[in-house]
């Protein structure tokens, strides 16, 4: 018996910001977090978002697709698996084996840091930076850093999720910032 797999391609669109649900007063109070696990709970969902996310991806030139911790890992290995391209992890600071590089940034809720294994970036990659959600833009901020630190380049800015008022595309300031869903 010969089973073949099909590509899926959905015969309709899937609005995907109906499934995206607001949680309000989480992590903190004031927060209106934006709750992805909808999307990643529906096969359709999901493989249409990486689909258009894969996309912005492919047209930005990018080699090297670098998703940031945690929920920019799920979107990011995705995209590279389908187009072929290596992923990076950018970890929260500690969690990487090995020499690393470091920066700090703040959060709309918080200050953190980032790091990138050294080597993991070769000079004069052309990185794509995946994430979740672009909210204030303190975290793919710190990401470029690191990126250009190892010799690279960002090609672009690659979110799920944008979150307009906190304007964290102007602090990004790069001709490539892409996002999905806005709210």
């Amino acid at each position: 018996m010969n089973l073949a797999v099909q590509s899926f391609k959905p015969s309709r669109m899937i609005d995907l910001e109906s499934l995206i649900r607001t949680v309000p007063d989480f992590p903190k109070p004031g927060i209106q977090f934006k709750d992805i696990t909808p999307i990643l709970a529906d096969p359709k969902a999901y493989s249409q978002l990486i689909d258009q996310m894969s996309a912005q991806v492919k047209l930005s030139g990018a080699n090297v697709v670098v998703g940031l911790e945690s929920r920019g890992f799920v979107f990011g290995v995705s995209i590279a698996e389908r187009l072929a391209l290596p992923f990076v992890p950018a970890r929260k600071a500690g969690k990487l084996p090995g020499d690393t590089v470091k920066a700090d940034y703040s959060l709309e809720y918080g200050k953190q840091s980032l790091e990138l294994q050294l080597g993991s970036i070769k000079p004069n990659d052309k990185v794509a930076i995946v994430d979740d959600l672009l909210a204030t833009g303190g975290t793919a901020q710190a990401a470029e850093k690191l990126i250009s630190i190892l010799g690279g380049n960002v090609a672009g800015y690659f979110f799920a999720i944008e979150l307009l008022d906190l304007n964290g595309r102007q602090v990004l300031n790069h001709s490539v910032t892409e996002s999905i869903m806005k709210f």
